[in-house]
């Protein structure tokens, strides 16, 4: 499994917004992805730094979304953001997602 980890710093008081946003437009698009497994997305305190981590069956989907539709999301989101959101890409060494996947069609 692999993972994109997005940090992100959100103009004040648009986390609901960017939430609702995401829920309804981005995680639509992410769930088409080939490869796509999960997401799962943490504000700090005060809501205005974000951290989302997508989890990608292989390096070569997360690459692929990455090329062709993040640029999408970027516009999509970009009222939202303050900056450029900094993406970072790592293998995933550990994770119970495949197994809650498993135990879920057992």
């Amino acid at each position: 499994m692999f993972a994109r980890i997005v940090s992100i710093h959100l103009k004040s008081n648009m986390l609901s917004d960017y939430t609702r946003t995401f829920d309804k437009d981005v995680l639509p698009l992410l769930r088409k992805q080939k490869g796509f497994k999960d997401e799962i997305t943490f504000a700090g305190p005060g809501g205005v730094d974000v951290t989302a981590i997508s989890l990608w069956e292989n390096k070569t989907d997360a690459e692929a979304y990455n090329t062709n539709a993040y640029p999408e999301v970027l516009k999509t989101m970009a009222r939202f953001i303050d900056g450029t959101p900094k993406v970072q890409a790592s293998d995933v060494v550990t994770s119970t997602l495949h197994k809650l996947a498993v135990h879920a069609t057992a």
